[in-house]
């Protein structure tokens, strides 16, 4: 199995001229970023840094954050990908916990500093020797006193590196779980797991080099879905991607028009916000001429969306379902059939998945097609373990399967449809309710634009289902008026006793709704 880099070393000689990022009026070839990933080796290696080595990187999405990426990679050593929101305390406890021995961190903003953060977590962990600071200039000074600059660091470094050879199973990435529960863990992903998700895009979406797709980059790519579906699949197949660092609608649509995108993949909420930005001044029609493949991912789609999109653009949203110990890509829709609104879609190539039990076993379904189990799956895209936690890999795999700890269906053409996150669930006077469903039928009330449901703590039936719902703009609805309304459209137990109206929910850098934060 070749190096992870080879995705982009291969397009590099292959497709030398050929723009590979895109970041406002700047355009960098395959030939000049590969160039670019080879200096970053180069100084990685005049400083120590070689195969088995744990690289850390905090940097939104700019061309930077590809470069630096694969002059990580180039050298054998593993990159650690770190969420730009992270405060100091946090960064030091990924540096840490990840074993870090250098540390790239992008400058920020004076809203976002995070330099200054990333400064402060490296001068608390002293195993990490190396600080660079990412300017957007590269000429400027560090905002840092006595730091490193990228753009330093690479003068006088040769453009060509000769690539380390690696094993199947040696680490590539390092990406770290959300931490809902208790400290984030590290997935250890190999160069043989990152490899089979980026070329599986030539098979799910009928990607071709020939013709190649421009992908619009809204998503972090810190996080494993803008990393591999993203960067990684655009350019195992000589693609162009457009950078956009922070995602807001009117911009990202803006994009679509300027850049003529082909593929876009987005979160749920980006897919909402989209629709609610169009009027009259967005050209749809010349988007929707272009517009090629939409995937969504990170969490349920709403079927209200679903159906808005393909409406007003034309393209069928293809919703996919994976976790970062997965790299991330379990299964999708299957490209060019008539949809199944609030399917995940079918295991993609090579890939198992299956129905479990709490103890492992198989769900017996055969009395009840319909029967809900924890989706385990099984297949070249599952992690290596957990970094430096064996107790807890042994808790997520076993023989193979990894289990997934969201709960799930299949029907009978074996298309999965996920119920909630397990921890999600709301046990309700012993009665379970999954939040998806009640949001879903929520969401047709044509007052309500967007809704989160969660439980909420009740003396005698253990847990009461509450309501976050956003109004549509120009309506009027209260809150007395949805629990009346649900109560029509739910069992007893299920229906909302509680609804708070709010004007926005808050959510992950990577647009999931942080449920944990409400309540």
């Amino acid at each position: 199995m070749p190096n992870l880099s080879a995705l982009l070393e291969d397009s590099a000689a292959t497709y030398p001229t050929r723009d590979a990022l895109v970041m406002g009026d700047s355009r960098l070839r395959y030939a000049q970023v590969n160039g670019a990933a080879n200096q970053v080796a180069n100084l990685l290696a005049e400083r120590g840094v070689g195969p088995g080595d744990k690289v850390a990187l905090t940097c939104p999405n700019l061309p930077y954050f590809t470069i630096v990426y694969f002059g990580i990679l180039k050298t054998g050593a593993t990159v650690v990908p770190l969420n730009v929101l992270l405060k100091a305390r946090e960064v030091a406890y990924h540096l840490d916990d990840s074993d870090a021995v250098a540390y790239f961190c992008f400058e920020g903003t004076p809203e976002l500093p995070m330099a200054q953060e990333g400064a402060a977590a490296f001068e608390q962990t002293p195993g990490c020797e190396h600080f660079i600071v990412i300017t957007g200039d590269p000429t400027a000074d560090s905002p840092i006193e006595g730091t490193t600059t990228l753009g330093a660091a690479m003068a006088g470094q040769a453009p060509t590196f000769e690539t380390h050879d690696v094993a199947d199973d040696d680490t590539a990435v390092i990406l770290y779980t959300s931490g809902t529960t208790g400290q984030p863990k590290g997935a250890e992903l190999t160069h043989a797991n990152m490899i089979s998700n980026a070329v599986v895009g030539r098979d799910l979406f009928e990607g071709s080099a020939e013709r190649p797709d421009t992908y619009l980059s809204v998503l972090p790519l810190f996080h494993s879905f803008g990393q591999t579906v993203i960067q990684n699949g655009a350019f195992a197949l000589g693609g162009t991607v457009v950078m956009l660092p922070r995602f807001e609608a009117k911009a990202a649509l803006g994009l679509f028009l300027k850049e003529e995108i082909t593929f876009f993949a987005g979160v749920p909420t980006m897919y909402w916000a989209l629709l609610g930005a169009l009027d009259e001044s967005v050209d749809v029609a010349s988007i929707a001429a272009h517009l090629r493949v939409a995937a969504s991912g990170g969490s349920a789609l709403p079927g209200e969306v679903h159906k808005g999109f393909r409406q007003r653009f034309g393209v069928t949203i293809l919703e996919g379902y994976g976790l970062s110990e997965t790299s991330p890509v379990a299964s999708f829709s299957v490209f060019g059939e008539e949809p199944r609104v609030g399917s995940i879609g079918v295991p993609i190539p090579q890939v198992e998945m299956k129905l479990i039990e709490s103890d492992w076993s198989d769900v017996d379904r055969s009395s009840d097609p319909d029967t809900v189990g924890e989706i385990a799956i099984k297949g070249p895209n599952i992690m290596k373990g957990y970094y430096d936690r064996p107790d807890a890999t042994a808790e997520a795999i076993r023989d193979g399967w990894f289990r997934s700890g969201d709960l799930g269906r299949q029907d009978e053409d074996g298309y999965f449809y996920i119920v909630d996150r397990a921890k999600d669930m709301i046990i309700r006077g012993g009665f379970n309710v999954y939040p998806r469903e009640i949001e879903e039928v929520l969401m047709t009330h044509p007052a309500v634009s967007l809704a989160a449901v969660i439980g909420v703590p009740h003396e005698a039936h253990g847990e009461e289902i509450k309501a976050y719902v956003i109004p549509e703009p120009g309506t009027e609805v209260t809150a007395e008026e949805l629990v009346a309304w649900s109560r029509e459209q739910f069992a007893a137990y299920k229906y909302p006793r509680q609804v708070e109206i709010i004007g926005n929910l808050p959510m992950t850098a990577t647009g999931k709704i942080l449920k944990r934060e409400l309540g």
